[in-house]
């Protein structure tokens, strides 16, 4: 069965960032469809997530377009407070999402000038024939779970982080954590502070800073305009000061500071909840494993059913072009969310290109 449908603006993905892009449309009255493939929005903060996970950065930082945390929301959100953020967010600009809509294929028509989607309902089994004069990208970056497929020799237990909730399963038993990004880290605190022998394996140089330094460096950058690089230095004293040298412990700085890596590379500062004094302490430490929890991140779909998207996309399904101007491509197709700027990044993508779309409409 097969439906056909004309649409101005076709949003894919229905996570903070195409939540953030439909608001903002809803705001400039421009019509849009949102699909998602889950049963639900934001499915990753729902569903995805450990149980003591908080957003790293202060809420200042951390909001979506036209609309702030409510009063007595803690400074660094909890999950669950997200979540509920997100849900009011939708309800206030009545966004209405199409769930459970696997997109199968999507081309551009050059004799038309529009974008040719295919669309599952998994629920009806309809498929759908749109037509979308714009096209915005939003499964984000983390599509899908990035998971080593060789385990030759171990036949212990082995997960990835989105399916980690908490250490209370694991009680007395040792455990590999791989991956030392914020994740990684807050996973082995998680795993020690619950009584598991915890390891953790670091594969590349990493900053280690506080909530507290990470907010008063972006507030010094943003509010005084201090130079990124004045403020790193100062950032990288003060943090040698709180953890000491964790070199011995294969924990290593990167060369570029803190919040430069953050600005060039996309690559964030890990926030220590802890973990630093543990790994110190020889509580978590190096050792024979009886399950393995993966941190190794997640991985784009986006060329799995994009075509025609090579103007935008590399083959593994992210942005061609550095930041800031990685968000637009070429007849009508954008993506949101694929900064590796947290949230503060999804709403410069979301305002960027109903900014654009705008302007086109006007000269179209």
């Amino acid at each position: 069965m097969e439906a056909s449908e004309e649409v101005v603006v076709l949003i894919v993905g229905a996570g903070p960032a195409g939540l953030a892009t439909a608001a903002c449309l809803t705001q400039r009255h421009i019509p849009y469809v949102i699909m998602e493939r889950e049963y639900c929005s934001a499915s990753l903060w729902r569903h995805r997530a450990y149980d003591r996970l908080k957003l790293h950065l202060a809420k200042e930082f951390c909001e979506l377009p036209h609309m702030a945390y409510p009063a007595g929301t803690p400074t660094y959100v909890p999950r669950e407070r997200f979540v509920e953020y997100l849900d009011a967010y939708a309800n206030q600009f009545g966004i209405h999402l199409r769930y459970q809509t696997n997109v199968e294929s999507t081309t551009y028509d050059e004799s038309t000038k529009r974008w040719v989607v295919m669309a599952h309902d998994v629920t009806t089994d309809v498929v759908a024939r749109l037509t979308a004069r714009f096209l915005v990208v939003a499964t984000g970056e983390n599509a899908v779970a990035n998971i080593p497929t060789d385990l030759t020799g171990f036949d212990g237990e082995a997960i990835h982080s989105s399916s980690y909730k908490s250490g209370i399963g694991y009680i007395g038993k040792t455990v590999l954590v791989i991956g030392a990004g914020n994740s990684g880290m807050e996973i082995a605190y998680d795993l020690a502070i619950h009584g598991a022998h915890t390891s953790i394996a670091v594969r590349s140089l990493v900053h280690i800073m506080t909530k507290e330094l990470i907010r008063a460096g972006m507030t010094l950058v943003q509010n005084l305009s201090l130079p990124v690089t004045t403020v790193d230095f100062f950032l990288v004293m003060a943090a040698n000061f709180i953890f000491g040298d964790l070199s011995k412990y294969g924990i290593i700085r990167p060369e570029m500071g803190p919040l430069s890596l953050k600005s060039q590379t996309g690559r964030s500062a890990v926030i220590d909840i802890g973990t630093g004094k543990l790994i110190k302490g020889g509580v978590i430490k190096q050792i024979h494993f009886d399950a393995i929890v993966f941190a190794t991140g997640y991985k784009s779909t986006v060329n799995m059913w994009l075509k025609n998207g090579q103007n935008i996309f590399t083959k593994d399904g992210f942005p061609k072009k550095s930041f800031p101007n990685h968000w637009i491509g070429e007849n009508g197709l954008y993506c949101a969310g694929f900064a590796r700027r947290g949230l503060a990044g999804i709403t410069m993508d979301a305002n960027n290109i109903v900014d654009d779309i705008m302007a086109t409409m006007d000269i179209g």
